[in-house]
C-alpha cells in the first residue's frame, strides 16, 4: 500500500527529465505534505461536530486542528471565533500512505468515478480536489447515511508550474480524467 516515492526518485527524474530539462536528481518534483480539510457547515449538533473530527483522524491517522471563523459573516450566521471546520497537515511518510489509500482504496470505491479533473492544478503547483462522501475510506463504515461528510485535499508539491505537477502526479499514478 506504501507508495515508496524515495526510491522512485530516480526513476521520476529519469521519466522527467528530457521533458523538463532536468540536469540533477534534486530538481525533480516531490510531495512537501497534504492537507485534509472539512467545515462542519451551520451545524450546532455537538455529537455531529465530535463525529466529524473522529472521523477525520481516523481517516488521516491524526488528530485535526480546530479551524475558527475569522470574521463574523451574518448571512452565513457566523460569529468570530466560532468553528468553522477541522484540518490536517501529512508530512513525510504519512503523506504518501494517505496518497496510496486515496489512490488504491478510497477512489476506486468512489461511485461513478471517471477519473479526477486537471483543472485543480494551481499556478504553484499544488493540486487540490474534493470528495463528496467520507463513507469512501474503508475506516468510516457507515450505517446511518446522515452522518457523511465532505472534505478537501490539496496536494502541495516543490514543482514549478502546472505541466510539471501533472506530469509528476500521473507518473505517482493519480488518475485523471482521459481527455
Amino acid at each position: 500500500m506504501y507508495i515508496d516515492i524515495t526510491t522512485k526518485e530516480k526513476e521520476i527524474f529519469e521519466k522527467l527529465k528530457t521533458k523538463f530539462n532536468y540536469t540533477n536528481p534534486l530538481q525533480a518534483p516531490k510531495i512537501e505534505k497534504i492537507i485534509v480539510s472539512t467545515g462542519v457547515g451551520s451545524t450546532n449538533d455537538k455529537k455531529k461536530i465530535e463525529l466529524i473530527e473522529q472521523r477525520l483522524a481516523q481517516i488521516t491517522g491524526q488528530k485535526p486542528s480546530t479551524q475558527l471563523a475569522k470574521k463574523s459573516i451574518a448571512q452565513f450566521k457566523v460569529r468570530e471565533g466560532q468553528l468553522s471546520g477541522y484540518k490536517v497537515t501529512l508530512r513525510g511518510k504519512m503523506a504518501r500512505d494517505f496518497l496510496a489509500k486515496i489512490i488504491h482504496i478510497a477512489l476506486p470505491r468512489t461511485r461513478d468515478f471517471r477519473g479526477l479533473s486537471k483543472s485543480g492544478v494551481d499556478e504553484m503547483g499544488n493540486y487540490s480536489f474534493g470528495i463528496k462522501e467520507s463513507t469512501i475510506f474503508p475506516e468510516t463504515s457507515d450505517e446511518e447515511l446522515k452522518n457523511v461528510f465532505g472534505m478537501s485535499v490539496t496536494i502541495v508539491t516543490n514543482s514549478k508550474n502546472k505541466e510539471e505537477t501533472l506530469a509528476f502526479l500521473e507518473h505517482i499514478g493519480l488518475p485523471f480524467k482521459k481527455s
